[in-house]
């Protein structure tokens, strides 16, 4: 049975859940229990215990303990892919890509620890000098989604520690099992009892306890749109420090120019990858006139010769989709954009394989248009609806007529329109003729409108709402 991590041991509960592999369900992947209220509110009081000390900790002890975290990691980064791949269903190759990004991610803030910088100004008045300061929060919760279970932790609890906070982590309650091998490695890396709390369990319990606490003063959420915003009025009215990434509706725009191979891959990798269970994923795929029928033809052709089956094979190109309550949401956007004018070319049906599990086919749905429910809200899966426009200036209206603003991209041999496009388009990220998925782990991540809220994550940019700045003034 595997614990909680709490106040620097590992603590039981009655309250227990199996981990399912969704590609094959007659596979527990273990046991973890669930935090009660209470345990939570220990996990806070030893974070609020450890700070102090914490806070004033040098770099190197920082740097020593993140620097262990990420070695380890990457040293085992095929046991913790493999893991990942069979508790949340990405296929092996991109859970050990996961895995290693997370082990790059606390190798960065080890190296943040060390560039931690701040600025001497002389004042407007005589005789005063002006220092400009960075200092850690205090007690940071976490709480991360089902669908990176391993690189979301890893780049929200490495700048928490790194800047000199205590963590309270809560993962998501559908895999434990990634994230308690990450808090097992975090426990054995040198750090004070107290400073890296473990609280597995559901939000409704562990979630709520965190935010309601005066004791945490900040909190860092992935998640969906509703449970987000729900958060940030609860946080507001405790004028708690919020960071919110929640969700996209990411626009591919394909213009008559395009490289067709390169546009096709980049549609594919981004729609599809991944099982489509990924905010950043190519949902919405904008095709200008003068090709819209041969490109969504091929396109179709291509999304219905991918292989879906079991995580861990490695034929497998696209996994099964994370749990049953998710694969009726698939199922049901389908029926929807079908119900509302779109064609499905090819896939949007549940299918079995060796095992039992949550088998999807990728599906295109072609003629959509961008009031349908389809192309506005997120479906979170394997789907993609495929827009006529009537040339660019069209194309890049529709890609912004959304209420989210995470990622996008566009496919053309035109220096003139990729200029054009990244500057006007309303999403945080920009993509020429790569997938709208998939950013380095050492630049900023986040969106704009209803996609993120609060400064950035990822990069040297996390300083932003890991750390707050003071302004100290000396006379001489």
């Amino acid at each position: 049975m595997h614990k909680n991590w709490i106040a620097g041991e590992w603590v039981g509960s009655s309250n227990v859940q199996k981990n399912l592999n969704p590609s094959n369900l007659n596979d527990v992947v273990g046991e973890y229990v669930r935090a009660s209220a209470e345990q939570v509110e220990t996990a806070i009081e030893a974070a609020q215990h450890a700070w102090p000390a914490w806070s004033l900790s040098t770099p190197q002890q920082r740097f020593d303990a993140l620097d262990a975290i990420g070695s380890e990691i990457l040293a085992r980064k095929n046991e913790l892919g493999e893991l990942l791949a069979r508790e949340e269903g990405k296929t092996l190759p991109e859970a050990i890509g996961e895995a290693a990004r997370a082990g790059q991610i606390f190798k960065f803030f080890a190296g943040e620890v060390l560039r931690t910088g701040g600025e001497s100004l002389p004042s407007v008045r005589p005789g005063l000098q002006v220092e400009i300061s960075r200092e850690p929060l205090g007690v940071v919760g976490i709480i991360t989604p089902w669908n990176f279970p391993v690189a979301i932790p890893a780049w929200k609890i490495a700048p928490a520690l790194a800047y000199g906070n205590c963590v309270v982590f809560k993962p998501a309650d559908l895999v434990p099992g990634s994230a308690w091998a990450l808090a097992e490695i975090i426990s054995r890396s040198g750090l004070p009892a107290g400073v890296f709390n473990l609280v597995m369990g559901r939000g409704s319990v562990v979630g709520a306890a965190m935010v309601e606490d005066p004791r945490i003063n900040a909190i860092t959420f992935t998640g969906s749109v509703g449970t987000g915003r729900n958060l940030l009025n609860q946080a507001a009215e405790r004028q708690k420090k919020v960071q919110l990434e929640l969700g996209g509706k990411n626009p591919l725009v394909v213009l008559n120019d395009a490289d067709m191979e390169t546009a096709l891959d980049v549609a594919i990798q981004g729609a599809f990858y991944s099982t489509g269970q990924r905010c950043t994923a190519s949902s919405r795929i904008i095709v200008e006139q003068g090709i819209y029928d041969s490109f969504t033809q091929e396109l179709a052709k291509r999304t219905a010769a991918l292989r879906v089956g079991d995580a861990l094979n490695p034929d497998t190109q696209i996994g099964p989709v994370a749990d049953e309550s998710q694969l009726e949401q698939d199922l049901d956007y389908v029926r929807v954009g079908q119900e509302e004018g779109a064609a499905l070319l090819c896939g949007g049906e549940r299918v079995e394989r060796d095992t039992p599990g949550y088998y999807f086919t990728p599906a295109v749905l072609a003629n959509a248009t961008n009031d349908m429910r389809s192309s506005r809200e997120e479906i979170f899966g394997p789907v993609a609806s495929v827009i006529k426009a009537d040339d660019y200036d069209h194309a890049l209206a529709l890609a912004n007529d959304t209420e989210f603003g995470l990622s996008s991209g566009i496919c053309t041999t035109s220096l003139k329109h990729a200029s054009h496009f990244k500057r006007h388009i309303q999403a945080g990220m920009v993509m020429v003729n790569v997938p709208t998925a998939g950013v380095d782990y050492h630049v900023p991540f986040g969106g704009r409108k209803g996609s993120s809220y609060g400064p950035r994550e990822q990069g040297r940019y996390a300083q932003e709402f890991f750390t707050i700045v003071k302004t100290a003034y000396t006379k001489a």
